[in-house]
């Protein structure tokens, strides 16, 4: 099925990766999430991402469903809209189709959880997705790029900054065992899955 055919072509789920669009964004803290959709649309041999409407996007292999990977053009404050353009052209239950990939401050580098639900945290993004929602039951899967030990830096300045050296390695490191996770819970669930990795990392 070409992926342009896709909307409305029965029932998907969404792995929807937060960011910012633009090479000023491209290697920063926030889009960690972009990252790791460029490493399973790799590892899952998909075509190249096609922008289209709110998002970027792909379709890849089945885990017994059709799965396909997102990236909103909407900037991170405004990825709530990115996930009313889905629910409006797509076939799926947010609350239990969909996998939200994000980058967390409150993880350190090369860590990562799964969970089901769960407040914003601060983070924008997720509370643009919550707001359009109207609900926090949504999955996410959250990668550690830990907090400034400066309290003068400004956690909005030190998401949008570039990882270290160290923190980005750290962080690349996470990635087999992550897309090992999301492949989990597109098999089995997101209980399957944070029992399987939520331990280990």
């Amino acid at each position: 099925m070409d992926r342009r055919d896709a909307r409305r072509g029965g029932h998907v789920r969404i792995i929807l990766a937060l960011g910012n669009i633009g090479e000023k964004y491209r290697d920063t803290r926030h889009n960690v999430a972009w990252w790791l959709a460029d490493r399973l649309a790799r590892a899952w041999e998909c075509p190249a991402f096609v922008p289209d409407g709110e998002t970027s996007w792909t379709s890849c292999g089945s885990f017994n469903h059709r799965v396909e990977l997102h990236k909103p053009l909407t900037y991170m404050n405004r990825s709530g809209l990115a996930v009313t353009s889905l629910i409006d052209s797509r076939d799926f239950d947010p609350a239990v189709d969909m996998l939200v990939v994000v980058d967390d401050i409150a993880l350190p580098p090369g860590r990562f959880r799964l969970r089901p639900e769960g407040s914003p945290g601060g983070h924008n993004g997720l509370a643009s997705i919550s707001g359009v929602l109207g609900t926090e039951m949504f999955a996410r899967l959250r990668i550690g790029v830990g907090r400034p030990t400066d309290d003068q830096i400004e956690l909005a300045e030190w998401v949008l900054a570039p990882p270290t050296q160290g923190e980005e390695e750290a962080v690349l490191s996470t990635f087999s065992q992550a897309t090992q996770a999301i492949e989990c819970w597109l098999k089995y669930g997101i209980e399957v899955g944070m029992n399987r990795f939520n331990v280990s990392t």
